[in-house]
C-alpha cells in the first residue's frame, strides 16, 4: 500500500486524555530551551526528557519538579537511540517527539493525537515546524533520495521544483504527499512505534527520521503531515556547534544511502550532493558568507568520508 501524507482538516475526534499520551524530548545541554517547552505545556502533560548530557546543566533538577515529568540518562547515545530510550520506558499509549528547540502549543498536540487516535491505518503524524519568519522549513518531509532528486537539490532547483529534491518544503496548507515526515514534532502511537523498531539507532542524529518513514511505507501505513499546523523552531540552535551537525548531516546521509541503496547508486548520489554543496559553498565564500561556506564545506566532509564528528 502506498502511503499518502497530506494536509486534513481537524475531524470530530476527541481530544486524547493526558494519561493517554507522553512527550519525549531528547536533550543535548539545551537545558534553556527544555525549560522553555516544559513552561509551555500543561502540568498534567506526561514528559519524559532523555538527557545526553547526563545532569551536566542541572536538567535533572528542572525535570523532577514536575509532577508528570521523568529525566532518564541518555549516557550521550545520540537522537534515535534516546528518543527510543524514552519511547521504551513509556507506558503511554501515545508518543510525541519533540524537539527542545520547538514550541508546540497543546492544541497542535492535540491535533496530531486525533489524526492518530481516528485512524489506526496512520503510523505517524507531524506538524510542520516554522522558521522565525513562518516560513516552513526546508526538511519537514520528503522523498526517498535518488540520482535525479539529489542533483535537484545539489543543485539548488528545488526551489524551482519544490516536489523534485529530496527536502520538501510546502507552503502553509498545502497538500503534500511525501514518502517520509519530521521527528522535529512526531506523534505516534507507542505500540506501532515500536513493531516497526523505532527509529534506526545506526543513526546519531539525522535521517532517522527517513529511516523510519520507509519502515512506514513497507507496513504499509499511512503517514499524514499537517502543514496547517507550524510550530516555531530554531533550527540548529541545541545540541552541537555550527559545524558539527552539519557534518553529521552529511554523514547520516551517505549512511543512508548505503544502507538503502546499492553500493554504486549510493556512491554515485554522494557524488552529486558533495560536489553541488562543494560549488555552494564557493559561492558563500564570493559573497562575503564564511559562515555558510563552512556549514556547506562542513556538509560535504561528512558526506564524503562518513564520519561523524561525535563517534569516535
Amino acid at each position: 500500500m502506498t502511503q499518502t501524507a497530506t494536509t486534513i482538516p481537524d475531524g470530530p475526534g476527541r481530544d486524547v486524555t493526558p494519561d493517554r499520551c507522553e512527550l519525549v524530548i531528547v536533550s543535548y545541554h539545551s537545558h534553556g530551551h527544555v525549560a522553555a517547552l516544559l513552561d509551555q505545556l500543561g502540568p498534567d502533560q506526561r514528559v519524559v526528557v532523555v538527557d545526553n548530557a547526563s545532569g551536566a546543566d542541572g536538567l535533572r533538577e528542572l525535570v523532577t519538579r514536575r509532577p508528570a515529568a521523568r529525566w532518564v540518562d541518555g549516557r550521550d547515545s545520540g537522537f534515535a537511540r534516546g528518543a527510543n530510550l524514552g519511547a521504551r520506558s513509556s507506558t503511554a499509549e501515545f508518543l510525541v517527539f519533540v524537539n527542545p528547540d520547538s514550541r508546540p502549543t497543546c492544541e497542535v498536540l492535540q491535533s496530531l493525537l486525533r489524526e492518530l487516535d481516528a485512524d489506526a491505518s496512520v503510523g505517524a503524524a507531524a506538524a510542520a515546524t516554522s522558521d522565525a519568519a513562518g516560513r516552513i522549513e526546508l526538511g519537514v518531509a520528503g522523498w526517498e533520495p535518488t540520482l535525479r532528486r539529489c542533483l535537484v537539490y545539489a543543485v539548488g532547483l528545488h526551489a524551482l521544483l519544490p516536489h523534485a529534491g529530496v527536502y520538501a518544503r510546502p507552503r502553509p496548507g498545502e497538500a503534500v504527499a511525501p514518502e517520509w515526515i519530521t521527528g522535529a514534532c512526531l506523534a505516534v502511537r507507542r505500540s506501532t512505534f515500536l513493531e516497526l523498531g523505532g527509529f534506526d539507532e545506526r543513526y546519531f542524529v539525522y535521517n532517522e527520521d527517513m529511516a523510519y518513514g520507509r519502515a512506514v511505507r513497507e507496513a504499509g501505513l499511512r503517514q499524514v503531515l499537517r502543514t496547517d499546523l507550524l510550530v516555531p523552531h530554531q533550527a540548529g540552535s541545541s545540541g552541537g556547534g555550527s559545524t558539527k551537525m552539519p557534518q553529521q548531516r552529511g554523514a547520516s546521509m551517505a549512511d543512508y544511502l548505503h544502507h538503502h541503496h546499492p553500493r554504486w547508486p549510493a556512491v554515485a548520489m554522494r557524488a552529486v550532493l558533495a560536489a553541488g554543496l562543494l560549488v555552494r559553498a564557493l559561492v558563500a565564500q564570493g559573497r562575503g558568507r564564511p559562515e555558510v561556506r563552512r556549514r556547506h564545506t562542513a556538509y560535504v566532509r561528512g558526506i564524503a568520508t562518513r564520519r561523524s564528528p561525535y563517534r569516535g
